[in-house]
């Protein structure tokens, strides 16, 4: 690098001075969005053309004849004008940045040189520059992928979201039209059996005080004809006893009243029940067709892939993941198309995904006793006082668990010992009340059942069922990826081993759930 003479040096110092009283008497002007202003104007500031590494200044065309005139600094290194000077000075020594250390991935000054990098790999900042000018390409491209990429995506999700947002207003609109038409249903019925009752009561109680009157008149003639009887009874005129008897001997008042008959009890107990039992009736058929509803609402969802990482993909740095994944991590995900995902192989990837299931002591059967938090069930012949409650099973010895399983993937194992148990995941709008077979696990369409028992196993659904060829085995994992329609069975008995795989959708949540056979049969989630 060369150096100034004394005369250059001089005039250089004068211009610096110039710089440093320009600067600190008069405001720096505001630069347009990526212009640089000359340093040595002291009016008004003017687009700098060119910016010297040596000086560390940006200089207008005028100001720049400097580097022109002088011949020291016309071997100045001029660049583009740029208004990040300090960028390219050393912060610890307070020199050029004129190299590169590949060793630190830093750039470096002289005095760095021969200093704290002095054994390291330092090549010219221009060479390094033309090495990372290749990948830039590289990086652009894939930059633009990624933006492309998540515009694509963006749009998506909007077109989604306004498409959720119009989905929902309507059926708004129509669950407003149909349930004030079920309303006002129900507000008829209930004004016709209304009706119907105070017709009734009308037309019985005027029946019956005609009758009342007439049996009024028969007892006051009775009474009469009981006085004139007795009296005659007493005389002493054979004749007149004679005479008389004619007439009071006779039937009198009205034969016809000794037909009359009153309704047992005289209520309408019999239509107070029929009314208990429609809304009974009702709230089952309500019940069951809400969970319909439920279940399909949940079925517009927007959520975001939480799938758990290995520890290589963790550690991986953003560019590498870029690399190596077809596609961006947690990119918003729709409903309406699951994404195809790998099925975990060991245990230990099944137990990624574990639940902490617990049963609902609002459905289990009053034969099966359950402890230990809610998470183990016994039958026993005596049956346990639970509450009434009207999810609760009063044929079946079943138990659902408290929490559903809904557009995730999810895991749990089950231990067993006894006679015989069935595993299985269920619709909420089971029926809960007989013993049909729409109340018993797998034997309808909707549930899904594994039957174990100490020396078979079988595999159960809508009313069909088919023996697995294995062997039994006293812990079973279930394996549920609802978004993919996938339910699992696997023995863990002695190593993770696939029983059964159903391939299904599921269109609603889904219950674990689990029939108990046999006193002191136990499961322990």
């Amino acid at each position: 690098m060369s150096h100034p003479s004394t005369l250059d040096l001089d005039r250089y110092s004068s211009l610096e001075k110039s710089r440093r009283s320009t600067s600190r008497s008069q405001p720096r002007a505001q630069a347009k969005y990526g212009e640089v202003l000359c340093d040595f104007c002291t009016t008004r500031k003017q687009k700098a053309e060119k910016s010297c590494l040596v000086c560390l200044a940006s200089y207008c065309e005028a100001h720049l004849q400097s580097h022109y005139e002088y011949p020291a600094m016309m071997k100045h290194k001029l660049v583009k004008a740029t208004g990040q000077m300090r960028e390219k000075i050393c912060a610890q020594h307070d020199k050029l940045l004129e190299a590169f250390c590949r060793t630190d991935q830093t750039s470096v000054c002289v005095l760095c040189m021969m200093d704290e990098h002095k054994h390291h790999d330092i090549v010219p900042a221009g060479t390094e520059r033309t090495e990372k000018q290749k990948q830039l390409g590289s990086t652009l491209h894939k930059s633009q992928q990624r933006i492309d990429q998540r515009v694509k995506k963006w749009q998506d999700l909007r077109q989604a979201v306004e498409s959720v947002k119009h989905s929902s207003q309507t059926a708004l609109e129509e669950n407003e039209r149909i349930f004030t038409e079920l309303l006002l249903s129900i507000e008829r019925k209930y004004n016709e059996v209304k009706e119907m009752i105070r017709s009734h009561e009308k037309t019985t109680v005027t029946r019956g005080e005609i009758l009342l009157d007439r049996l009024e008149e028969e007892i006051t003639l009775l009474r009469k004809k009981h006085t004139d009887l007795e009296k005659l009874s007493h005389t002493d005129d054979h004749i007149h006893f004679l005479q008389s008897w004619q007439s009071l001997s006779g039937p009198s008042g009205y034969e016809d009243l000794n037909n009359i008959s009153v309704a047992p009890y005289y209520s309408f107990d019999a239509t107070k029940r029929a009314i208990a039992a429609l809304k009974l009736q009702v709230e089952e058929v309500s019940k069951t067709e809400m969970g319909k509803i439920s279940g399909a609402v949940k079925e517009v969802y927007i959520t975001q892939d939480t799938e758990p990482k290995t520890k290589r993909e963790s550690s991986l740095g953003e560019d590498q993941r870029t690399r190596e994944e077809p596609r961006t991590r947690e990119e918003p995900r729709i409903r309406e198309e699951p994404r195809t995902r790998e099925e975990p192989k060991t245990r230990e990837d099944f137990l990624k995904y574990a639940s902490q299931l617990v049963l609902d002591v609002n459905t289990v059967h009053p034969n099966l006793h359950l402890s230990e938090g809610n998470r183990t069930a016994t039958m026993k012949d005596e049956p346990k006082n639970y509450p009434d409650h009207q999810d609760r099973f009063d044929h079946w010895q079943q138990v659902l668990c408290r929490d559903s399983v809904y557009g995730t993937r999810s895991y749990w194992e089950v231990d067993w010992r006894g006679t015989e148990i069935d595993i299985a995941v269920t619709y909420r709008g089971i029926r809960r009340k007989g013993n049909g077979n729409e109340c018993s696990l797998g034997w309808n369409d909707k549930s899904w059942s594994l039957y174990c028992s100490d020396s078979k196993l079988s595999i159960v659904h809508n009313n069909k069922s088919s023996d697995i060829p294995a062997p039994p085995s006293s812990r079973i994992g279930v394996y549920l990826d609802h978004a993919a329609g996938i339910l699992a069975f696997y023995s863990v008995s002695g190593g993770m081993k696939l029983l059964h795989r159903v391939q299904t959708t599921f269109t609603e949540p889904l219950y674990p759930a689990f029939s108990v056979w046999g006193f002191g049969t136990t499961i322990k989630l």
